[in-house]
């Protein structure tokens, strides 16, 4: 007997000792668990926080309205969005001016009008429209998406003439304004140049609120384009140039288109008195230098008539009839 409760003491000892074992082993391994997930969590912790360090890039692309393609992509952070802001607009604002108005190397998206005109059987031939790259809105746009990036499209305006297709065969009824000078027509240069020029503007249709440049109209006056040698004045000295007698015909239109009420965009005076008209009453151009520019605020459309005679230029403004009362002209 005593022999068998020595043997169940043993037996209880032996399971209590395995139970004790068991329970360590089962501490163990949860405290081993529990030291593996924070291990994990600090991990984890850890990647997350060098993913918060690590910045995405932000990129603005500028996009052509016609072809939709990217023709610029510009980094915020380089140009100082985040540590310089006055610098960046400054930046983004030269970048939007370089686009609308071209480099030596590249031509901008800015286009002036070349107005519509008639050839000899009436019949019109058509410029093409005003163009207008909107600077200021450019630069907004890109400031607006600086922050995450994005697409920008460049804000382009066009303007077409500011006429009426019923208008064309009415325009020439009535004469509203018209101014003459004379040149000596023994001078075969002078006299060439001036007949070029009068025949570029002469049929030229200026619609409503349309701007009209003399340079864009009559184009480069040299040799290539039938132009000849003759005294013309530069730097305040008489000089023998390509295309001398141009002047005359633009001082003619000048003197023609401001009896009524045009806004002056560009005009320039010569270095030295020219006598074809009273001093302070000319226009002087230079094709790739100094226009003469104007914008027809008579509200209604106009189309010019130059009339070279032997020794004279004469300059009409017409309209139709019906316009003729409602033109308006300087007060």
């Amino acid at each position: 007997m005593v022999n068998i409760n020595w043997a169940i003491s043993l037996l209880l000892a032996a399971s209590l000792i395995g139970l004790a074992g068991c329970a360590e082993q089962i501490t163990k391994e949860k405290e081993a668990k529990a030291t593996g997930i924070q291990e994990k969590q600090t991990v984890k912790k850890k990647v997350e926080g060098k993913k918060q360090e690590v910045e995405i890039p932000v990129f603005v692309n500028i996009i052509d309205p016609s072809t939709k393609a990217v023709i610029k992509t510009l980094s915020p952070k380089d140009l100082g969005f985040k540590t310089d802001i006055e610098n960046y607009k400054a930046e983004i604002s030269s970048m939007a001016k370089e686009l609308a108005r071209g480099t030596k190397e590249t031509p901008g998206y800015d286009k002036r009008m070349i107005l519509d005109k008639l050839n000899t059987n009436g019949q019109v031939i058509k410029g093409t429209p005003q163009t207008i790259l909107d600077e200021t809105e450019l630069t907004e746009k890109i400031l607006q998406v600086s922050e995450k990036g994005g697409d920008v499209e460049i804000p382009l305006y066009v303007t077409a003439s500011g006429y009426k297709v019923d208008d064309v065969s009415h325009l020439g009824e009535v004469v509203v304004a018209s101014y003459t000078t004379h040149f000596n027509s023994s001078l075969a240069g002078r006299s060439k140049n001036i007949a070029l020029s009068a025949a570029a503007i002469n049929n030229v249709i200026i619609g409503a609120q349309d701007s009209f440049s003399y340079n864009t109209t009559v184009g480069p006056s040299d040799a290539a384009h039938g132009y000849q040698k003759a005294p013309e004045i530069q730097e305040g000295k008489l000089v023998e140039g390509y295309g001398g007698g141009i002047c005359q015909t633009s001082s003619t239109l000048y003197n023609a288109i401001d009896q009524l009420g045009v806004s002056y965009i560009e005009k320039h005076h010569h270095s030295l008195h020219v006598g074809y008209v009273p001093e302070g009453r000319d226009a002087t151009v230079s094709y790739g230098g100094k226009d003469f520019r104007f914008k027809n605020t008579t509200d209604v459309p106009i189309i010019l008539k130059a009339i070279v005679r032997k020794g004279s230029i004469t300059v009409e403004v017409r309209t139709a009839k019906a316009y003729q009362n409602l033109i308006k002209k300087p007060v």
